[in-house]
This record gives C-alpha cells, sequence and structure tokens, in this order.
C-alpha cells in the first residue's frame, strides 16, 4: 500500500528508510517522516471514529498528533519497516482511546459507553457494537491466552493494518494472521457476550 504525501503517492520504501533513519533530535527527519505518514494514521483514526458513539471529545487529529507525539520521542526506535511502525501506532492509539474512553466513564459513570465493531475492522459490513472498555478488558485475557492473536487483533483494529503488513510484522504467513484474526474475533465474541 503507498503512503500518500503532500506530493502524491509514496512507497511504502521510502517510510521504511526514514522509519530507519529516525532520530527524534533530528526535526526535518521528523518531521519530513510526519508529512509521508500522516495522511495514513488520520485515515485509520477516521475509521476508529466512526465505530465510536457520536460527540467524542477525543477527535481523529488529536488522537493522530498524540500518538505521534509519543511515538517520535519514545528514545528506543526500533522499526523495521512502515508496517512495524504501524503496529507501534496501534498499540498506541489502542492506549490513548481506552484511557480516553476510562475518563469519560469516570466522569458520566451512568452515560452511555463508547462503542466499537469487531466486525467492521475485518471488512465483514456487520455492526455488532461492543463496549471498548469492555473490548480493552477482553483484550488483556486474550493476551493471557495467546499474545499473538491478541496483536493482531490489535493491528487489524486498531491501527488498521493488512493481513500482510500484520504478517510481515508478525513474521507469520498471511493464512496464519487469518486463522488467528478469525479464531480471536470468535473468542472475543464469545467473551463479550457472556
Amino acid at each position: 500500500m503507498a503512503v500518500l504525501g503532500m506530493g502524491g503517492a509514496t512507497p511504502a520504501g521510502e517510510v521504511t528508510r526514514l522509519l530507519r533513519q529516525f532520530r527524534p533530535q533530528d526535526g526535518q527527519a521528523a518531521a519530513q517522516l510526519m508529512e509521508l505518514i500522516y495522511p495514513e494514521l488520520r485515515r485509520i483514526a477516521k475509521s476508529r471514529f466512526r465505530r465510536e458513539t457520536p460527540g467524542h471529545l477525543l477527535q481523529p487529529t488529536a488522537l493522530v498528533h498524540e500518538a505521534y507525539l509519543r511515538l517520535v520521542t519514545h528514545q528506543n526506535h526500533e522499526w523495521k519497516n512502515r508496517a512495524h511502525f504501524f503496529a507501534a501506532a496501534a498499540n498506541l492509539m489502542r492506549r490513548i482511546l481506552i484511557d480516553d474512553a476510562r475518563s469519560r466513564h469516570a466522569q458520566k459513570r451512568e452515560g452511555e459507553r463508547p462503542s466499537i465493531s469487531l466486525d467492521q475492522a475485518g471488512g465483514t459490513g456487520q455492526d455488532n457494537a461492543v463496549d471498548l472498555l469492555d473490548l480493552d478488558r477482553a483484550l488483556v485475557e486474550l493476551e493471557q491466552l495467546s499474545p499473538r492473536q491478541a496483536r493482531v487483533v490489535e493491528m487489524r483494529y486498531f491501527a488498521g493494518l493488512s493481513v500482510p503488513e500484520i504478517a510481515t510484522v508478525l513474521g507469520l504467513t498471511s493464512r496464519s494472521v487469518n486463522r488467528d484474526w478469525a479464531t480471536a474475533r470468535a473468542w472475543l465474541r464469545g467473551r463479550l457476550s457472556a
């Protein structure tokens, strides 16, 4: 998949090259990297917010900026490629969204909790909304049973990575990722409907 920059489509290899060379103190490299990855991060964030309840205080732009700032200010950058970077972004976006959901839930106590759809992430088109905080608790449980399946869900849902991209990050075949995704979704559906 090409990443769009201001000048049009940019090959994923260019993003990978910049990620490997990235140093937090290099402002020019950070700006160039942001220009290349911002549209993809924004697309991911916007797709996550389509699954949330209306009236969300945290907007896609704020989510992208927060995730990007946390990623580039972290001192230990070991991004192997574009997919690996977006997997790290998925983890951060998950944490930011969960922290925001906890904060909103604590303020409301009895209000509507944010909900999402696992099936939309897999492209099935079905809309089985689940509570974001319940999903996070279930993912923590799944991490205990199958860390790999939990990572697949995180990368697929929170970062919108494709099956081949997840396979690259985890060093698996696409077939294994598809199997993990299907198994994890089935387990999560069962766990969340209990």
